[in-house]
């Protein structure tokens, strides 16, 4: 397996045995996560977020610092040249002047893939459009292996916005390598993409579900998205299925004592803030993995590590 000078664009770029290999490294990390380390001490990371950003951006910034690196960059258009009328390609051959790896964030579909078409520097895919955000998808996995000690062998619904989350595009790619049952729980008008199911489903058990609470008491792992109103084209579309499901205590009265929540963030009101209380609830816990998941991937693509 070869990581240095990668890109990270797709999840569906990596074999299952690359998955398993960046996990590993991972659960390495952890300790340096906790007392810093100077493996990246030089090489400088430029985060580019094209769309605003917590978590991913700052969890970037984070897993470099700890690796004992440095971060440069923007987050939001508005403040970068690109509101001068500068395209992605010449802001992506500015920037990687300065940096040794770059990070993107972008509102269109396959930005990403076409930053790194350009760059001769590694590009991560932070997010493009409604498509895909892989590094989330490996974090999401590694909380799955953390917490319940294997992947292999569980049942796993996404739920909420299918069509336009792109957590939940990477997830349902990356699962398919893996032995598991796979749950999709959404309104009609937000199901699963197609181009996504025609793939998952010829590698993995797929059952399509409007309702919750009908598939509750069967699963190990509750993947949680909001409905994300910045994708949607129509604003009557989105007043339509605002709320559809909402996650409460009284729901996870029929869930296994067992079962795990997971949510990439940020929430609405899809989960009730009783829930958080709950043994259940591993969506902070996500955070941090966010970040020994990053700090993996720098030091793969960066040679720190092999």
């Amino acid at each position: 397996m070869e990581f240095a000078g990668r890109d990270i664009i797709s999840i569906r770029d990596f074999s299952r045995e690359e998955i398993d290999h960046i996990l590993k490294i991972a659960s390495a990390m952890e300790p340096l996560a906790h007392k810093g380390s100077e493996m990246l001490k030089g090489k400088i990371l430029a985060t580019l977020f094209f769309e605003p950003s917590t978590r991913t951006r700052l969890s970037f910034e984070a897993a470099m610092h700890k690796l004992g690196g440095s971060t440069i960059g923007f987050a939001g258009a508005e403040i970068a040249s690109v509101r001068k009328g500068e395209n992605l390609a010449d802001t992506v051959r500015t920037v990687e002047n300065y940096a040794d790896v770059i990070a993107i964030r972008h509102p269109l579909e396959g930005a990403a893939r076409l930053a790194a078409e350009f760059a001769k520097v590694p590009i991560i895919n932070g997010g493009s459009g409604a498509e895909e955000h892989p590094t989330q998808a490996l974090l999401d996995l590694y909380t799955i292996l953390k917490e319940k000690a294997t992947i292999d062998g569980l049942k796993i619904a996404l739920m909420g916005d299918l069509r336009y989350g792109r957590t939940v595009h990477s997830l349902a790619y990356a699962l398919s390598n893996y032995n598991v049952e796979l749950y999709l729980v959404s309104p009609e008008s937000l199901k699963m993409r197609r181009e996504v199911l025609e793939e998952i489903k010829g590698k993995i058990p797929v059952i399509e579900e409007t309702n919750i609470a009908r598939v509750i008491p069967n699963l190990d792992v509750l993947y949680v998205t909001r409905i994300q109103q910045e994708r949607f084209p129509d604003p009557a579309e989105y007043m339509k299925v605002k709320g559809s499901y909402k996650i409460t205590l009284e729901l996870l009265k029929n869930a296994r004592e067992d079962m795990i929540i997971l949510h990439p963030l940020p929430r609405v009101d899809e989960i009730t803030p009783e829930v958080d209380n709950t043994p259940h609830a591993r969506y902070f816990q996500q955070v941090w993995n966010g970040i020994v998941v990053r700090m993996a991937l720098l030091a793969l693509i960066l040679g720190a590590v092999k």
